[in-house]
């Protein structure tokens, strides 16, 4: 039974139509002067909610709830939040991992002399699988049946593993393949707005909450609820019943005037957000958008803002609830007494906004202007860097000449099947509607799908070097393209659906046609991929795609029939029609009306019910799996997909003593931007790398390999991929791109991989030294947990994407920070030099460490440095060895 203090007085109950409810009232906190909550942003209500409720004495006290109460949004008080999400959410690329260490941690605790079945999910945790299925086969009817065959056949392992999962551990569900994306099946089913639970015979009530392990879930914002993406080991500690600690946080609100223009979509709309906040700089900071906008925004329209969170850097961009919120429950088929809670409940904790809301106090602000937004794409490596549609031709021209320096007037002609053609700069070898950013969004699929209907009705087609692809992000998404009759004309296109799952955003694209492939490595070509998701870095897409660009499902299809992205969209025809005369873009898109028209008409309750009416259940290739049960898994020796982990292998009762870190030598020297992508690739293992070679050693044979991503159970591949990205440019061999670096002090060039384990045989701890946002992108555990098997002992960058950050204290990798205003350049820091990190015996947050550096020469330095492990209780997950252990042992002692 839950114990909750309720010191001060704040449960209440609450009718709702003929039953009564029970909740944590914040008005009766402001009714003692503890709140203005008239003022108090809607994401920190919700947060100061969750504090009241589960105050217990222990995890949570009562004076972590006045603390919260008085938030001051000017500066917000360095204050530990310990917070307890309703609930987790997993995909499978990230989800597999978790479930290892789980299995992993129940043999630890019978090591210990403790109950295995304590290791279970104290909250409920929803695993989707959605981001295994790759674009094999395309541009034919067979394809969706093809792509899942193999799926099932390269990732039999995994499914088999977590079903035993779905057998053995409590709180735990997996919605099987061919269902969804993980973003979209939780806004269209899994999420609930107000949760409920039945605790002392009564019904309690209370914000739906989460933590999921993808940094877009963040996408759920839009539905008014909190939740926002953590590496795998946080999530695991969240399931485990422990809090998820973090500093209370500066707001900044995001005031959203006017409408958006003719022609503009909520896609132009939110990589113009993404621009806007990345420059003002939201790093480690809510965002919560508010003004006389939100009214006509639709819901769909704020999850696509929400999604991009990562992108421009926030936790979360959240939106609270109101009548838009209760439109989309009903729409998406929710029961009708479920609405109606929502309602009363939202309304009651003044938790539900109207336009009479009187606006919160932000500790920052800014304007967004509807009615500036114009049709964008970004790239061609960033999601930030957006590139208004009348630049691109220009844009690409520049990064063809600037970025990749390559011959504009090269050509190849190409052989295929008897026939023939030519590619240029500029050719776009895939496009790809794809990801949870937008599929979701049902005005810009059924753009989409209405440009196609014109084009075909023109007579245009798609060229041969183009793969095209439609990967929905849910069922429901395919249903209402065919009720609007415009999936005849995508099909007609060669956009037949694929999969659904997050196929190419992950870099699940799949092998480029043979001719293709081969034309672009024999002329050297910058091809291009034009894809409707929200990642697009460097080497994530496919290896020979250099210039990537996000954009709507309707320009994706545009660009698709122009077949480049060398081209002016407003002067120069898509293609030629069957009468002769060029067919521009003008000609093709859509009217605000039609889009709109077919919304209404086609996505209904009904096909949300009869779509998720048995989520879990599966196919007959899924329930036909084999189950395994018993409290422990039962490892397969021979597996390549599936082993346990080594995290827990030595570990004691008691953690060792923190000391200093010394003799230590720089694995990697890297630059700006370096994202989790470069750190812990996802996507295609090539043959020549670490991880390639040992897959071939255990007789895989390379069209076998799958991903990185799926490969993720396996500690042996991921620790050899780590660092293995192909565009990942080390400075310690500069002029190289990928995996390598030298082994010192020798100066040996070797891969990143067998330097760190000779320098584990030479027992020489390791470093990383980086520039800005290390770390950006994914909420990729295994960057940290692949970092830490190298044996990198710390990182010292100029500045952190928060999850990464978190996810290295929570491997137990000190993340240091360059101090303001120095970098490695500061120093002239070559990566050859001998160091020594001091002070780490008594260890406090945020404290000044002192680092020396030995050069080659014999010439010493000294600076100082950041220790960014920001709370308590992140010094205590360090001197576990991380949060898994810290667990583990208090679970033991319990």
């Amino acid at each position: 039974m839950t114990q909750r203090t309720d010191s001060f007085g704040t449960r209440a109950r609450l009718a709702v139509g003929d039953r009564t409810v029970d909740y944590f009232s914040l008005p009766a906190l402001a009714a003692q002067g503890l709140a203005d909550l008239d003022r108090l942003p809607f994401s920190i209500r919700v947060l100061l909610e969750n504090l009241a409720r589960n105050e217990d004495g222990r995890l949570v006290r009562a004076d972590d709830v006045r603390a919260l109460a008085g938030w001051d949004a000017a500066t917000p008080a360095a204050y530990e939040v310990p917070y307890l999400p309703a609930r987790v959410l997993l995909q499978d690329f990230t989800g597999v991992p978790a479930v290892v260490d789980l299995a992993a941690m129940r043999e630890a605790m019978r090591r210990l002399g403790g109950d295995p079945n304590r290791i279970n999910p104290q909250v409920p945790v929803d695993l989707v699988i959605d981001h295994s299925v790759q674009v094999d086969q395309f541009g034919a009817a067979a394809a969706f049946a093809v792509n899942g065959r193999l799926e099932y056949e390269r990732n039999r392992e995994r499914y088999v593993f977590l079903r035993w999962g779905q057998q053995s551990l409590r709180n735990f569900r997996v919605v099987p393949p061919e269902t969804g994306i993980c973003h979209q099946v939780n806004l269209e089913y899994l999420a609930q707005v107000v949760f409920g639970i039945d605790e002392d015979g009564r019904h309690l009530v209370y914000p739906d909450t989460c933590v999921g392990t993808d940094s877009h879930t963040t996408m759920i914002n839009g539905l008014g609820v909190l939740g926002w993406g953590v590496g795998g080991i946080e999530a695991e500690a969240v399931m485990l019943g422990q809090p998820y600690y973090m500093l209370t946080p500066r707001v900044v609100g995001v005031q959203l005037t006017g409408a958006l223009p003719a022609g503009a979509t909520a896609t132009d709309l939110v990589l113009t957000v993404t621009q806007v906040l990345r420059a003002h700089g939201v790093v480690e900071k809510f965002v919560e958008f508010y003004g006389p906008a939100l009214a006509q925004l639709s819901l769909a329209d704020r999850a696509t803002i929400a999604n991009m969170a990562p992108e421009y850097g926030a936790t979360m961009g959240f939106f609270p609830v109101d009548d838009q919120t209760l439109a989309y429950l009903r729409q998406s088929g929710r029961p009708a007494e479920h609405v109606a809670l929502v309602e009363a409940y939202g309304k009651a904790q003044g938790l539900f906004r109207t336009a009479a809301t009187p606006d919160p106090i932000f500790s920052e602000h800014l304007t967004i202007d509807l009615g500036s937004v114009e049709p964008s794409l970004a790239g061609p490596k960033r999601p930030q860097d957006r590139v208004p549609l009348a630049r691109m031709q220009a844009g690409f021209r520049e990064a063809l000449a600037t970025t990749y320096k390559r011959d504009p007037a090269t050509v190849a002609a190409v052989k295929d099947n008897g026939g023939g053609y030519t590619m240029r700069q500029g050719a776009v070898v895939i496009a790809a509607i794809t990801s949870c950013t937008n599929t979701s969004n049902p005005s810009v699929m059924l753009g989409a799908g209405l440009l196609a209907q014109k084009a075909v009705a023109r007579g245009l087609h798609v060229p041969p070097w183009v793969k095209t692809s439609l990967a929905p992000g849910s069922k429901v998404v395919t249903d209402y393209l065919r009720e609007a009759g415009v999936l005849p004309a995508l099909e007609a296109l060669r956009f037949h659906v694929v999969g659904y799952g997050c196929t190419t955003c992950i870099g699940n694209s799949g092998p480029l046609p043979e001719a293709v492939s081969e034309a672009i490595a024999s002329h050297d070509l910058v091809a291009a991929a034009v894809l409707s998701g929200n990642r697009n870095f460097e080497g994530r897409v496919n290896p020979q795609t250099l210039a990537n660009y996000l954009a709507s499902p309707p320009l994706v299809v545009a660009y698709a029939l122009a077949g480049t992205v060398d081209i002016d969209l407003a002067s120069e025809p898509l293609g030629i029609g069957t009468d002769g005369q060029p067919v521009f873009l003008a000609d093709v898109w859509p009217t605000a009306a039609e889009v709109a028209a077919a919304v209404r008409s086609t996505v209904t309750p009904e096909l949300f019910q009869a779509q998720y009416g048995n989520v879990f259940h599966g196919d007959d290739r899924w329930r036909g799996l084999p189950a395994p049960s018993g409290e422990l898994y039962t490892w397969e020796a021979d597996s390549t997909y599936i082993k346990s982990p080594p995290f827990f292998a030595t570990m004691q009762r008691q953690p060792a003593p923190l000391t200093d870190i010394v003799g230590a030598r720089v694995l990697a020297l890297l630059g700006d931007s370096v994202t989790t992508d470069h750190i812990s690739p996802a996507g295609s293992i090539p043959a020549r790398t670490p991880a390639g070679q040992y897959l071939i050693a255990q007789g895989v044979a390379p069209q076998d390999f799958n991903s990185y991503g799926a490969r993720r159970g396996n500690h042996e591949v991921m620790m050899r991929g780590t660092f293995a990205n192909i565009r990942l440019k080390n400075f310690i061999v500069p002029g190289v791109e990928g995996g390598e670096t030298r082994h010192f002090p020798d100066g040996a060039q070797t891969s990143i991989y067998a330097a760190a384990m000779q320098y584990q045989a030479e027992h020489v701890p390791l470093l990383v030294i980086a520039g800005k946002e290390y770390g950006t992108g994914s909420s990729r555990d295994w960057a940290a947990k692949g970092t830490t098997l190298l044996g990198v002992r710390a990182v010292i960058a100029e500045s952190y994407e928060r999850i990464h950050r978190s996810n290295l204290v929570g491997m137990g990798v000190l993340p240091l920070q360059f101090v303001p205003g120095e970098r490695a350049q500061t120093h002239a820091l070559r990566g050859d030099e001998t160091y020594a990190i001091r002070g780490l015996a008594s260890l406090r947050p945020q404290q000044r460490v002192t680092v020396e550096a030995m050069r080659a020469d014999g010439a010493a330095l000294r600076f100082e440095a950041v220790v960014r492990i920001d709370s308590h209780v992140e010094v205590e997950y360090y001197r576990n060895g991380g949060i898994l252990q810290t667990v583990i042992r208090g679970i033991a002692a319990s």
